[in-house]
């Protein structure tokens, strides 16, 4: 079955009533997690950002805390999860200063960690293209937010 494109997706829903609408966003929330968290943050998260983005670096640091770190296949393994997490809750935002603070908050945190990243070529790839991507986000922002996150940018390389 081939789904519908977008735009005819929003005719459609334009022509339904409210409680039909309703009705048909609990159904979505229903089938994947996902949705739901992205219907929370579209609903309770998305008035106050800023709020919301330390929300997202506390539960980084707290994931940071409880790594196993003992060895550097676990902890590749619990780095991953995280930047999947902070990667999932950067989507729902779609902004690019939310994007920013949460990637330079992981680096921060992946700098700071008790067992030495260098020595795995996988997380320096990984430590780099979250750089890369912070750069890119960057570079759609005000020069003035351009330059405050310049200067972080350059504590963590």
């Amino acid at each position: 079955m081939q789904s519908a494109s977008l735009s005819a997706i929003k005719n459609e829903l334009q022509h339904i009533p409210q409680e039909a609408l309703v009705e048909l966003c609990i159904r979505m929330a229903k089938y994947k997690k996902e949705n739901k968290e992205l219907l929370n943050y579209l609903l309770f998260e998305n008035t106050n950002e800023q709020e919301y983005v330390n929300a997202i670096k506390k539960e980084m640091q707290e994931a940071f805390a409880e790594m196993n770190v003992s060895n550097l296949f676990l902890a590749k393994k619990s780095i991953r999860r995280i930047l999947r997490m902070a990667n999932k809750y950067i989507k729902y935002s779609g902004q690019a200063e939310t994007e920013i603070q949460v990637l330079l908050h992981f680096c921060k945190l992946l700098k700071a960690l008790k067992i030495d990243y260098t020595k795995s070529t996988a997380m320096v790839n990984v430590y780099n293209s979250q750089l890369k991507k912070i750069n890119k986000a960057m570079k759609t922002l005000h020069e003035d937010l351009q330059y405050e996150y310049e200067k972080d940018l350059e504590e963590i390389s």
